[in-house]
């Protein structure tokens, strides 16, 4: 049959990413507490398109991702985007993968067990190397500490969300890093709170006040502390309680310029 797709394209234009968005895909990841855990993923997934090609072939990338069924690693990741890039004929392959993450939380006095849902994503690249980032939000409770200076009676507190993004040394995992978010907040977030775990959330917030740039700056600095992160970025936002507007900070660590970035995306390959 003919393939349209190979045919020669005369407008001389390389397309940087061509590919499939929002493939709805099962996948298992490693969990610290229980092995491996089943989740849904949403899955995106390029190459480039030289100049001469009219189109790429759109269902070799599910197939890619069918062969790979299983287990998500950084392993796993390598091997589809070598297979990516030479099933093909690209020059570079990039991947994306959401899920949710699940953990089972307690209540702070109750002990009341709940789930509570982490939003996460695995973004990797290949092109004359191989680049792995992994981004994980989690949601926390901030108290402003403006509104409890000036207050006699109480201060507005709000849910926010904080999302960090990282390159890594060696292997780590996601529980490490959302616990280290939800600690540099005025208070955790749960899904089951007894009245006594109310008071307790309430109380335990009022007593750790935190602007949003005081979060960032807390995630950041703890990072540093753990010395496994040549670049990350730290966002947060305050769905403000008391505004009609949210409030936001955002933090960049470059990469040592002594370090290539050949040399993270090896380290983090054989250290999985």
């Amino acid at each position: 049959m003919i393939d349209i797709q190979n045919q020669e394209d005369h407008r001389n234009l390389d397309i940087d990413k061509a590919g499939v968005k929002d493939i709805l895909y099962p996948i298992l990841v490693l969990d610290k507490n229980h092995g491996t855990q089943h989740t849904v993923a949403r899955i995106n997934m390029y190459v480039d398109l030289p100049r001469h090609f009219k189109g790429t072939h759109m269902s070799r990338f599910v197939e890619i991702l069918h062969e790979h069924r299983g287990e998500m690693s950084i392993r796993t990741f390598s091997r589809i985007l070598d297979d990516m890039v030479e099933r093909l004929d690209a020059r570079s392959a990039h991947i994306e993968v959401s899920f949710p993450y699940f953990i089972e939380k307690l209540a702070p006095v109750s002990g009341t067990p709940g789930m509570i849902e982490y939003s996460c994503k695995f973004i990797c690249s290949k092109k004359d190397e191989k680049d792995f980032r992994v981004e994980i939000t989690a949601p926390v409770t901030t108290l402003c500490p403006c509104s409890r200076e000036i207050s006699t009676k109480g201060a507005h507190n709000q849910r926010g969300r904080v999302t960090v993004t990282l390159r890594f040394r060696r292997f780590f995992w996601i529980e490490d890093v959302i616990h280290l978010i939800e600690s540099s907040a005025s208070s955790e977030v749960y899904s089951v709170l007894k009245r006594p775990d109310e008071k307790y959330v309430t109380e335990r917030a009022y007593a750790n006040p935190m602007f949003v740039e005081d979060v960032v700056r807390t995630v950041a600095q703890k990072l540093e502390e753990m010395n496994e992160f040549p670049w990350y970025t730290v966002e947060a936002e305050n769905f403000e309680s008391i505004h009609n507007h949210s409030a936001y900070a955002f933090i960049e660590k470059k990469a040592c310029e002594c370090e290539s970035e050949y040399d993270r995306s090896d380290r983090t390959l054989e250290s999985a």
